[in-house]
């Protein structure tokens, strides 16, 4: 089978990485890819939302399979634009349609689909320009910390959380007024939830389901999450406090009611579910939806799917999930995120990076980096998903850091402390 992957970060290193141990699979194919996923297949420099160039690549290179990594093309319609395509439509596509993408291109229609469907979530006030004065009265009803959340897509960074009332009745009138441009024209106001956030990850086939490993992200830059909020500096699964008591509640309380209510709602769903999840003293609520595997979640994620990923993206295809094994390797993996210095502000590209050959026992994923000749280097903020798997959190963590510690480049920075809340 030859396979297209969309994307060119970690993720879609990590997709290709698993796709290559498949027997199923004869040609790989990236668009755009990176430096990484260059070893693994062919990458091909078309843009993910460039739909007319995607599918002369799938005509010219006989594509029978295509996994859309980044949510982007996703929201926008690519799986739609196969099916209106008499040369496309029989070719499976792995990601939602765009109806089925708006859990996570809107979150108030997220918001609302939860609700709907009778799922725990914190409470929520939606704002425009229009009734912005209801959503300051909103906002003076609630207790510190507040949460505001871009409705549309802002690149993971459209989500400020606030400790002054004023300043947050500050920060929901930039955001309406374009701090993340169309994507804060409205603003989801939400209840804080404390408690220690996880993500758990469902691949479906629109009617069964299997719950891949929960993992746990790092979002903000700095030591002891602190400083502003990142892609994800970092990922570690399975959690420790995700008991089968746990998961339990995750399924029947949130993974069921979305799944079913997808079907009840007429919206076809094949691909990944992600849950974002607060665990609030033993009780799970759904903080967000994302409609594609996290990063760098994903780099830790498939290091323990020991099933052949294709076959289970065939039973995504075919409506045959349920018949297809999960097999899951009970150690644990790690991902460390190595970015850019000044990241997730202002930063350099064009490093060179070193001594990738020096990497030993860990997965080297790049999350953004480009080939010039034989040349290594930094394309992007976050730059390489350095990924281990061994018996204990703190062996695979401490195989993670011993590697990044090989590797070097210009201005390159990355958290030390991961796992630091789950000891």
């Amino acid at each position: 089978m030859n396979i297209l992957i969309i994307g060119s970060g970690g993720r879609e290193h990590a997709f290709a990485w698993k796709l290559k141990q498949s027997n199923k699979l004869d040609q790989l194919f990236i668009a755009p890819g990176n430096a990484g996923t260059a070893g693994l297949g062919q990458n091909l420099s078309i843009e993910t939302t460039d739909f007319a160039a995607i599918r002369q690549a799938i005509l010219n290179h006989h594509i029978e399979m295509v996994i859309v990594g980044p949510e982007i093309p996703l929201v926008a319609g690519i799986h739609d634009f196969f099916l209106a395509d008499s040369l496309l439509k029989d070719i499976p596509v792995i990601g939602p349609c765009r109806e089925g993408a708006r859990l996570e291109g809107s979150k108030e229609f997220a918001k609302e689909f939860m609700l709907r469907n009778d799922i725990p979530t914190a409470k929520y006030f939606t704002v425009h320009q229009g009734n912005l004065e209801e959503g300051v009265g909103f906002l003076r009803q609630l207790s510190a910390p507040y949460v505001l959340k871009a409705d549309g897509l802002a690149a993971g960074k459209g989500v400020l959380i606030l400790g002054n009332l004023e300043e947050a009745i500050g920060s929901l009138k930039e955001m309406l007024n374009g701090l993340f441009g169309s994507a804060s024209a409205t603003v989801v106001i939400e209840e804080f939830l404390s408690g220690v956030e996880c993500s758990v990850f469902v691949l479906t086939d629109g009617v069964h389901y299997k719950i891949l490993p929960e993992a746990k992200d790092y979002k903000r830059i700095g030591e002891g999450d602190t400083g502003l909020n990142t892609g994800g500096m970092g990922a570690i699964s399975p959690v420790p406090f995700v008991t089968k008591e746990f998961m339990q509640k995750v399924e029947d309380r949130m993974v069921k009611p979305t799944v079913l209510g997808l079907q009840r709602e007429g919206i076809g769903f094949k691909g990944f579910l992600f849950l974002g999840l607060m665990n609030c003293q033993g009780e799970p609520f759904l903080i967000e939806y994302n409609v594609r595997m996290g990063d760098p979640e994903t780099e830790a994620v498939l290091m323990r799917i020991q099933s052949d990923l294709v076959e289970l993206f065939e039973g995504v295809a075919s409506g045959t999930l349920n018949e297809k094994e999960l097999v899951i390797d009970p150690r644990t993996a790690v991902t460390v995120m190595v970015v850019a210095g000044g990241y997730p502000g202002s930063y350099d590209k064009g490093a060179v990076i070193r001594n990738l050959d020096a990497v030993e026992g860990s997965v080297v994923f790049h999350a953004g980096t480009r080939l010039e000749g034989e040349t290594v280097l930094s394309n992007g903020g976050r730059v390489l998903a350095v990924s281990s798997l061994s018996n204990s959190m703190e062996e695979a963590l401490a195989l993670s850091y011993k590697n990044t510690g090989r590797i070097s480049f210009e201005k390159m920075y990355y958290r030390t402390d991961l796992g630091f809340d789950l000891k």
